[in-house]
């Protein structure tokens, strides 16, 4: 097929196979085809109806039990001729309002129960898939690959969710052939939310890919472990958060999972710890690690887990390219370290209403991850850039930082982030999870041949779990203010700081002195 779009794709498989399974969520009726088409015809027409124009922004709000749901709704979008908003019921009602106000959304369909639609700004209007299905046939418009067909808002981990925007083109690049994805599967499991990049990946795979996509209500270690056994699943997509709980929680040793052939993993980088775990919980399983982003997406690295290369997120796939450039956008050697930059072969995206942006470049997009290539053009991640700290004279990674905490074996989950010092500037902290009890001063002997002096955490928190996002991602700016919170002196202590006396609580809080710290390994134990 020429130049597709995600309905062309639709409406010929649902006639090619209209009894075809291509969606299941745990616990309903499975979605085909034909349905599938039905439905979102007929949503179609009751959106016409309701005014909606060729290039209108329609907001969906779903929630991960609604996913069969909110496939009909989006195709439904698409189909008259609109562009779809997705977005997860579990956004405030404040960043509703924000997302569909600064995309001027015509209207917004949910999926109903207590409380009712969002507030559309503008007055706009708000319905379920019951209130839109109609009898009555429009004229549909045709869409066009050029035009848009989706804004997906980023996770706002470094700053504002922003709206992305896709054409037909983009979203349906390399779809339509002749050999089906995961043509070794019936089935394909995931646990990605509604309303992101890997979630919609997922959507299309249910309109294009070989297996039916088969989806949990909400993500449980157990619950998706028995997904996967139920249906001897062929392919399995999740993130590490993911796989941290599902190889903690013992889930994974419960249940058969011999089936997998391929383990993918996305949204985050995957732990090398983690990635040996898979290799067990999944004898049979090739585990890959992907990267991309809601902004270059489809471009992508994919890496077969390799002991040769740890850390590596592999190299480019599916026509598209990365490098890496100075400050000035220049392409430096292999080897050194500067901006991470894709291109995908597909359509670019970009900002919705702001042209102006700096992350998209003649067909590039800065991934404002800093990282390196080596020789080969295996892709190796330094840090977020907003992520690195700058203590002292010092750039510490915080990826490296993680990795080397997650090796401790008490160790469930951690995240490293810069929090101000008054001599340094600024100073590594870590939070983590613990399976077994571990102090501040076990963990910084376990990390004093792994670390040098600057890299290691001055601040160390326990938390219960790692506070995340809609899109799983690790919240380091919440992290940032918890620790903030916990280490402001009340009026004792404040009172105790101006007598002059010590304070008894400095060892419990797990804090170090960094700047008598940097000076050698021999002053590393812990204050």
């Amino acid at each position: 097929m020429v130049n597709p779009t995600l309905p062309h794709l639709l409406a010929d498989r649902a006639l090619a196979d209209p009894d075809g399974v291509a969606l299941i969520v745990q616990g309903s009726a499975p979605l085909t085809y034909g349905r599938w088409h039905e439905r979102s015809t007929a949503v179609a027409n009751g959106l016409v109806e309701r005014g909606v124009a060729r290039g209108d922004r329609v907001g969906l709000v779903f929630g991960n039990a609604d996913w069969a749901d909110y496939a009909v709704a989006f195709f439904g979008v698409l189909r008259a001729g609109a562009a779809a908003v997705p977005l997860s019921d579990r956004l405030t009602a404040a960043d509703l309002r924000s997302m569909l106000g600064h995309c001027g959304a015509a209207g917004a369909v949910h999926a109903g129960g207590p409380g009712g639609g969002p507030d559309v700004p503008g007055g706009g209007w708000t319905a379920t898939l019951g209130e839109l299905s109609t009898q009555t046939s429009h004229d549909l418009p045709v869409p066009a690959p050029g035009d848009l067909a989706q804004i997906l808002y980023t996770s706002g981990t470094t700053g504002r969710p922003k709206g992305v925007a896709a054409t037909h083109a983009n979203l349906a690049h390399g779809c339509g052939a002749r050999r089906r994805p995961f043509a070794h599967s019936r089935h394909l499991v995931h646990a990605f939310p509604v309303g992101t990049n890997a979630g919609q990946m997922m959507l299309v795979n249910a309109v294009d890919a070989c297996p039916a996509v088969v989806t949990p209500p909400r993500f449980t270690p157990g619950r998706f472990a028995a997904l996967i056994e139920e249906y001897r699943a062929g392919t399995v997509f999740l993130v590490p958060a993911m796989a941290i709980e599902l190889l903690g929680s013992g889930a994974a040793a419960r249940h058969d999972l011999s089936s997998v052939r391929l383990l993918g993993s996305a949204a985050a980088p995957l732990p090398a710890a983690v990635a040996e775990a898979l290799t067990g919980a999944f004898p049979n399983a090739t585990i890959v690690n992907y990267y991309t982003s809601t902004e270059a997406a489809p471009a992508q690295t994919a890496m077969m887990v390799d002991p040769e290369r740890p850390g590596s997120v592999g190299r480019a796939i599916a026509g598209g390219r990365v490098r890496i450039t100075g400050p000035d956008g220049e392409p430096l050697p292999p080897g050194e370290t500067g901006e991470v930059w894709m291109r995908s072969a597909a359509a670019p995206r970009s900002y919705y209403a702001e042209p102006g942006s700096g992350t998209f470049r003649d067909g590039w997009v800065r991934m404002g991850d800093l990282g390196r290539l080596d020789r080969d053009g295996y892709l190796y991640l330094v840090d977020r850039e907003s992520d690195v700290v700058k203590s002292g004279a010092h750039k510490v990674s915080t990826l490296r930082v993680e990795e080397a905490a997650f090796r401790h074996p008490a160790v469930a989950e951690a995240a490293a982030f810069g929090v101000p010092h008054p001599v340094l500037g600024t100073v590594v902290a870590v939070a983590m999870a613990v399976r077994a009890p571990l102090t501040a001063e076990e963990l910084r002997l376990f990390l004093a041949d792994r670390l040098a002096p600057y890299e290691m955490p001055a601040h160390v928190v326990t938390v219960a779990a790692l506070p995340r996002n809609a899109a799983g991602k690790v919240d380091k700016r919440a992290l940032r203010a918890g620790l903030a919170e916990r280490e402001t002196p009340g009026p004792v202590e404040r009172a105790r700081q101006a007598s002059g006396s010590a304070d008894p609580a400095g060892e419990a809080s797990g804090s170090a002195d960094p700047a008598r710290e940097a000076s050698g390994p021999a002053e590393r134990a812990p204050a």
